[in-house]
């Protein structure tokens, strides 16, 4: 036992020593199983789940080598207790499968199976299970129907016995899809991802945002050679992916359709919306039909962090299919991880932002976060306002404005973004800014002409809403300015980062600025935004805005918050 950084407690947090010189290696191995909770000035808080277990089992990793892990690094003993709760919780996955009848044969009976009669009498038993599932075959089988497939996984993770889907894919209908590697080549984590998913069959990529995801799916589909249907969140991200495809594949301009609010064109290779596929009409999902226009080999899910909750059924039906899951952040506000687990796979690769980041692929950035005072009459609103309407009062203040202004004439020549949540806010900023704004309001067909303007130089200072926060290819911006947000969103953030990130010409760092309203809800909502970041292993410097001279580096920090 070594006096390292970690204190696991009997709770199944826990603590890493933020000055401790191993604290770097000790956070990188622990990222592989616990989620942060808390990252104050010197003690970060995480804790060891059943599902970031099960995560890592599916990824490859043994009881063993996380139990090595935190010895390795623990300042005392591992308590027996959670010990013994990590070997019997990662024991848990597997012992539960689901497989075909006939093995081989992708047209015979789907069957849930255990080897240990007792475990599969418990889960059968279940009011929600047994539905499922059809007449016992015998001790250690019963049949499942087709439809059920995604549902039962998704019982089955409540109960706490995540099955194993061995069960196989439908091909799909083939189609010739290769990279055209001309100038460029596939980054080893990006080769290490494709064979991950390949050797899986489906389940969630995480990379950070500029690490060329969408490179990854373009690889996935060429490795799979069949007709494939991707799932984006906008109009805006459909573009960009077949622009993208355009570049990197064999793929045509014929081969690739687009099935939007706009267009609905149905390809070998189709790109559609969330949006398109739970919009309704007289109650009824209007564009299902979509799902089985083809015999689509793989079904990509981009930004599955933020898949609606309505897909998640239309997903269970689909999981015959080769799923890919790509993210930067594979965080849900919801809560919902364990559905994503279920019905799109497991976490199969999990590449660390500063890694990448060591590597020169992803840009270095500083963040800062920049207190700010409410002015009296502000602060007299928000004392006595409803506690909905806190949030929308202190992070929208006027203050921000001129504050803005400042960073801006702090970084004299470079492409900034300023980034809000709400629509009058960032009217009004727009206007004392003199810049374009866009929203979701504006039309796609504007909103490429100015994003288009800021990646050539000719805009400098683009104000955006939140459609910017993901799929959005901006490689210039070096600044980003956020002035209000989702709350206390940890995808949000780190997805606004993410527009930064893209590697600069200069090799310059990016900035990420958050402006916060001091002593309001609106800096409680700052540290949980943070903490997704501070796992990745990005510091915030607080800084007071009073204090905050363009002219100089040398503005008053406050103690950092992590």
């Amino acid at each position: 036992m070594t006096l390292g950084p970690l204190i696991v407690q009997s709770d199944h947090t826990v603590l890493l020593e933020v000055a401790h010189p191993d604290a770097e290696d000790a956070r990188h191995a622990l990222a592989v199983f616990a989620e942060l909770e808390r990252a104050p000035e010197h003690i970060h808080t995480y804790r060891v789940t059943r599902l970031g277990l099960w995560n890592a089992r599916a990824a490859g990793h043994t009881a063993d080598e996380i139990l090595a892990t935190l010895n390795q690094y623990a300042k005392f003993p591992v308590p027996t207790g959670v010990a013994r709760e990590i070997e019997d919780t990662m024991r848990r996955y597997g012992r539960l499968t689901i497989e075909r009848l006939e093995a081989g044969n992708r047209d015979s009976q789907l069957v849930l199976r255990s080897d240990d009669a007792a475990i599969l009498r418990e889960v059968t038993s279940a009011k929600k299970v047994a539905p499922l599932l059809g007449n016992k075959i015998d001790e250690f089988r019963y049949p499942v129907e087709a439809w059920a497939r995604g549902e039962l996984k998704q019982q089955l993770v409540a109960r706490g016995w995540p099955a194993e889907d061995l069960a196989g894919y439908t091909p799909g209908e083939p189609y010739d899809i290769e990279l055209v590697q001309d100038g460029w080549e596939l980054r080893d984590y990006q080769v290490k991802a494709v064979e991950a998913f390949e050797r899986g069959g489906s389940g969630v990529v995480v990379l950070p945002c500029g690490a060329g995801k969408t490179i990854v799916g373009a690889a996935a589909m060429a490795e799979v050679g069949a007709k494939t249907l991707i799932l984006v969140t906008n109009a805006v991200s459909a573009r960009q992916w077949r622009d993208e495809l355009l570049r990197r594949t064999t793929l045509t301009r014929d081969d690739i359709g687009e099935y939007s609010g706009q267009v609905k064109e149905v390809k070998a290779v189709t790109i559609a919306t969330y949006q398109i596929l739970t919009s309704r009409r007289k109650g009824e999902y209007a564009h299902l039909s979509l799902l089985d226009a083809q015999d689509w080999g793989v079904i990509v899910y981009d930004e599955v962090h933020l898949l609606p909750a309505p897909v998640f059924k239309l997903t269970a039906e689909l999981q015959a299919r080769r799923r890919l899951g790509l993210t930067a952040t594979l965080v849900r506000e919801d809560g919902r991880e364990g559905d994503v687990f279920s019905l799109i796979g497991p976490k199969r690769y999990d590449a660390a932002w500063k890694d990448i980041e060591a590597q020169g692929f992803i840009a270095p950035a500083e963040c800062f976060e920049v207190r700010i005072d409410l002015s009296e009459s502000e602060r007299l609103d928000y004392a006595v306002a409803e506690d909905q309407d806190r949030y929308r009062i202190a992070s929208s203040t006027e203050q921000k404005q001129p504050l803005a202004q400042r960073i801006i004439d702090r970084h004299e020549g470079e492409s900034v973004l300023v980034i809000g949540q709400y629509i009058d806010q960032l009217e009004a900023m727009a206007e004392a800014l003199d810049s374009p704004l866009i929203t979701g309001q504006t039309p796609v067909d504007e909103r490429e002409v100015l994003f288009n303007a800021f990646r050539n130089g000719e805009e400098r200072i683009l104000v955006v809403s939140k459609v910017a926060n993901f799929s959005v290819d901006l490689p210039d911006a070096s600044v980003a300015i956020q002035i209000s947000g989702s709350f206390g969103s940890r995808q949000e953030e780190a997805q606004r980062l993410g527009r930064l990130l893209r590697p600069k010409a200069n090799g310059a760092t990016a900035s990420f600025y958050t402006l916060i309203a001091r002593d309001t809800v609106d800096q409680d909502f700052a540290q949980n935004r943070q903490r997704f970041l501070a796992e990745q292993g990005y510091a915030y410097t607080i800084l007071d805005a009073d204090a905050f001279d363009p002219a100089t580096e040398n503005s008053r920090a406050l103690p950092a918050t992590s």
